[in-house]
């Protein structure tokens, strides 16, 4: 890659936008030269701006309700006594039914974790991306708009829109007070899900969401875009001038989206990631640090696209598929696309459906489709041998994320392996079955 930093196109001046985050102005200095790439150094300031308190129900001990009717009276009580309104409260809860579905999808857990090319093939499937760039062009106008005023790429709103609801198509239709209170009731989610009933109950009363309107996700998203409640109280705007912030307008779900992801700490003008090559001789201990860009281009690490950086970005290298697959510096706004979905796949899937809606090319390097995934039961023996051996893992869960991951890069790096940690059935097959 060429990290040429003489020119910030991310940064004339960055600006991190929001009531809710951090906001940032950088100050520019003199360029310096390292080899063949030019850096621009600049000094941050940050600014933490204060928030708005939220109104939530006084904190008790989690009790064993006897039945769902039990959890309904004693949440109603606490409800109404921390100061929201007893006729929209009772209201809600009189349509709630309890939905042992919603429970069941809540703990449940798939039986092979997914190789990331699968959840990319999803996300930038050929119907997904010929709706998406009629939507897009459609909406070109608007998003252009949206992305001068937030910050926030036209094309990663619209590849959120189509990732959460297929581009207002596909909303949900589950009971969203069921949902939430059916979590509350299981207890394993109860301050989140009472939470979210409360910031529901603030919308229906202010006229923002409409009684008829409570049909989502079975984990509580509402609209085109897929808000949870309480985010979208704080993040929702009137995109549409109508008076109202209304998740189901597609003029609020998507600049309720360039709010929500420039008060996150959007930089402007920065890709979400750059597709890179690093050397032979590469160190792969250091897969998976943040790195500022200067020292990454020090490091032989070179983007595949003539790209230009600020050389105090501080980029993440991430082998997605491992040493054989794409090589991606990922930038703060990959983090940033993650306050959606709190996973790297579904991150990823996003700036390549941005890319291919604004026609552009997406990853060069294939994939190494001829691994394999482990089960969730090899998962767990994975964690528990390698915590054993002294490489811990942080718990057996059956879930591959980040402290298993580390914990595999480090047993590959004593190992004989190269420490890329990338869990597959051939890298970890003396460790996944007993």
């Amino acid at each position: 890659m060429r990290l040429n930093k003489h020119y910030l196109a991310f940064f004339p001046a960055l600006v991190m936008v929001g009531c809710t985050s951090q906001q940032a102005m950088q100050q520019p200095n003199k360029p310096v030269r390292q080899g063949n790439v030019q850096i621009t150094q600049t000094q941050t300031i940050q600014v933490k701006p204060t928030t708005a308190p939220v109104i939530k129900p006084t904190p008790a001990a989690k009790p064993n309700y006897n039945s769902f009717s039990d959890w309904k009276s004693d949440f109603s009580m606490r409800a109404i006594s921390s100061g929201h309104d007893a006729a929209t409260v009772r209201r809600l809860l009189d349509s709630a039914y309890l939905n042992q579905q919603v429970i069941s999808l809540d703990s449940g857990q798939p039986e092979f974790s997914k190789m990331p090319w699968e959840y990319v093939d999803s996300a930038v499937s050929d119907g997904r991306v010929s709706t998406g760039k009629g939507k897009f062009t459609e909406q070109r106008t608007y998003l252009s708009q949206l992305q001068s005023q937030y910050g926030v790429n036209a094309e990663i709103i619209a590849a959120i829109w189509g990732m959460e609801s297929s581009y207002g198509v596909v909303t949900g239709n589950s009971s969203i007070p069921s949902s939430l209170a059916s979590l509350a009731y299981d207890g394993r989610r109860q301050e989140f899900a009472e939470t979210q009933l409360l910031s529901l109950a603030t919308l229906l009363q202010r006229g923002d969401v409409s009684w008829s309107q409570l049909d989502g996700s079975w984990a509580g998203g509402m609209g085109q875009t897929q808000f949870i409640p309480d985010t979208w109280l704080k993040h929702g705007v009137d995109g549409d001038g109508n008076g109202h912030r209304n998740p189901w307008s597609t003029g609020d779900a998507l600049a309720s989206t360039a709010n929500y992801l420039s008060n996150s700490g959007w930089v402007r003008g920065l890709a979400p990631f750059y597709e890179a090559t690093i050397p032979s001789s590469f160190d792969y201990t250091l897969v998976g640090t943040k790195q500022p860009a200067a020292r990454w281009a020090s490091m032989g690490v070179d983007t595949i696209v003539d790209v230009s950086l600020d050389g105090n970005t501080q980029m993440e290298l991430w082998l997605p598929a491992g040493k054989d697959g794409p090589v991606l510096l990922l930038s703060p706004n990959f983090d940033v696309i993650k306050v959606y979905n709190n996973s790297s796949s579904y991150a990823l899937g996003v700036s390549l459906l941005g890319k291919a809606l604004a026609g552009q090319s997406g990853l060069q390097k294939s994939w190494p489709r001829y691994e394999r995934p482990l089960s969730t039961s090899q998962v767990r023996n994975l964690q528990q041998r390698l915590t054993s051996s002294g490489y811990d893992t942080k718990g057996s869960d059956g879930i591959v994320g980040t402290n298993t991951r580390n914990a595999f890069q480090r047993w590959q790096a004593d190992n004989g392996q190269t420490p890329d940690g990338f869990i597959t059935q051939r890298s970890a097959s003396s460790l996944a079955s007993w």
